[in-house]
């Protein structure tokens, strides 16, 4: 190979042949990854150099029985139960079923998570998880979707404005068992030996992701793959208390670097009591299993050139040592249960199915599984800062219920509520927050739908609507593909 051949001249004659083969992957990352497991360095600059683009998506199984049309989509993602490759990528923006939650935009070797967490512990039974890094959502739906209706999933985001985004994909998914925090994940240690799982999907020098994001190129560097070690491991040690003993920690990053992958795990066993988990995996899938130089921890390492998906590496462990959590009466109760004549009024929004228990914050009032009553009363008397927590239902006003955008679109909402069928363009009108134009005789609350699904809250008034759809999440675009 040409680049082989010539790296014997010394690098400057290396790069100069890496620049005019029109590549943009680091000199210093092609060098690091020769002894690497499964790299092929030929294979690998070529799917590079192509920049072909992976369009996968994931479907959201709590609205799988509406009668919204899924876009088209040709193969299954092999490691995946609802995830599809797409032929191609369209405009998802312009897509209502897309802002009402019907499916996620998720990177295929990403949703391999399903497999690490059905290969480590029993989904079926009660659940305490924490995904620590988890903006923009896209781990924290899949995991919302495979566990079970009495599991609690924490969704936690350091930084403020990627907090939001994931307090919104989190909302439009629909799932009541949920809580979004915003903390640094040295809070995290404070509860010790509390969650069964934590995911952390950490934050890295990204060079799993040029062939999607070719700006990343940009920022990667040897001196950010030390920082981002040094990052992962304090990431690591300072919420590593909260796993309880006999827990799982799901660790992966979107690098290649052994330094931020199988380095990471064997500073794991060394500096704690965990042991590495082996998962089975299928030949099919040309995944890489690795294992550690100092412990033989097992990892598994997605390369573009072996799979359709972006780089990737995972790895789990088993807590051997700590204990279970000590569950107290929180003395201090910043909720309260809303009263009966309240209960009275909201009733009627809500599915006569659903198990849940609402609460009051303030003005705002929220459902919350029955289930899990004992779990949002530790963690709202804790000291995490809670962003969310399971379905906001609204306000009262004048003995009437003024309806949340959560409700509209999650799973709790009432089927037999009054709503109107918008096509494709009027939809768009709606998700723009433009007044949706109606010839109804009905006049009060309406659930607007696009092809079945629930898109939000309109006031039917005597000469106009008012549009209720968040103004921070309205579409800016024109058009409509």
């Amino acid at each position: 190979m040409v680049l082989s051949r010539l790296r014997r001249f010394g690098t400057p004659y290396y790069k100069f042949a890496f620049y005019i083969c029109g590549m943009h992957i680091p000199v210093e990352l092609l060098d690091a990854l020769q002894q690497v497991t499964g790299f092929d360095e030929k294979s690998f600059m070529e799917v590079h150099d192509r920049g072909e683009q992976i369009t996968s998506i994931r479907y959201n199984p709590l609205k799988q029985t509406a009668h919204g049309q899924r876009p088209t989509s040709d193969f299954r993602v092999p490691w995946s139960t609802h995830g599809y490759y797409l032929p191609e990528r369209p405009s998802f923006t312009f897509d209502p079923s897309f802002h009402a939650g019907l499916y996620y935009v998720q990177e295929a070797s990403s949703m391999f998570l399903e497999q690490a967490l059905q290969q480590t512990v029993d989904l079926s039974q009660p659940l305490r998880i924490l995904d620590l890094c988890a903006a923009p959502g896209g781990k924290s739906t899949l995991i919302q979707s495979v566990i079970s209706e009495n599991s609690l999933l924490v969704s936690n985001e350091v930084i403020k404005s990627r907090a939001s985004v994931l307090e919104e994909n989190l909302t439009k998914w629909g799932g009541a068992n949920t809580i979004v925090t915003n903390n640094d994940p040295s809070i995290f240690g404070r509860l010790e030996n509390y969650f069964d799982v934590i995911i952390i999907d950490a934050p890295c020098s990204g060079s799993g992701l040029f062939r999607r994001d070719p700006k990343a190129v940009n920022e990667w560097s040897e001196g950010n793959v030390q920082l981002c070690s040094q990052r992962q491991q304090r990431i690591l040690a300072d919420v590593y208390p909260a796993l309880k003993q006999g827990g799982i920690l799901i660790y992966s990053t979107c690098s290649y670097s052994e330094e931020e992958d199988e380095c990471i795990a064997d500073w794991m066993i060394e500096k704690f009591n965990v042991e590495s988990l082996r998962l089975k995996v299928d030949e099919e899938w040309n995944i890489v299993e690795t294992e550690s130089e100092m412990h033989n921890s097992f990892g598994y390492r997605f390369f573009p050139d072996k799979l359709k998906g972006e780089g990737l590496f995972i790895t789990c462990f088993r807590k051997r040592d700590g204990g279970q959590y000590d569950f107290r009466q929180p003395k201090k109760m910043k909720l309260e249960k809303i009263s009966r004549k309240e209960e009275a009024v909201i009733n009627p929004w809500i599915n006569k199915n659903a198990s849940i228990q609402l609460w009051r914050l303030g003005d705002l009032i929220f459902a919350f599984p029955v289930q899990l009553e004992k779990e949002l009363l530790t963690l709202v008397s804790s000291d995490l800062y809670i962003r969310k927590a399971g379905v906001a239902i609204g306000s009262m006003a004048r003995q009437e219920l003024i309806p949340d955008h959560a409700l509209a679109v999650s799973a709790l909402v009432s089927p037999d509520l009054f709503t109107i069928s918008l096509k494709k363009e009027e939809a768009l009108q709606y998700l723009r927050k433009e007044e949706v134009k109606t010839l109804s005789p009905h006049r009060g609350w309406a659930l607007v739908q696009y092809e079945g699904m629930n898109l939000g809250w309109i006031k039917i008034l005597a000469n106009r609507s008012n549009n209720y759809y968040p103004k921070e999440w309205r579409i800016l675009k024109s058009g409509n593909q």
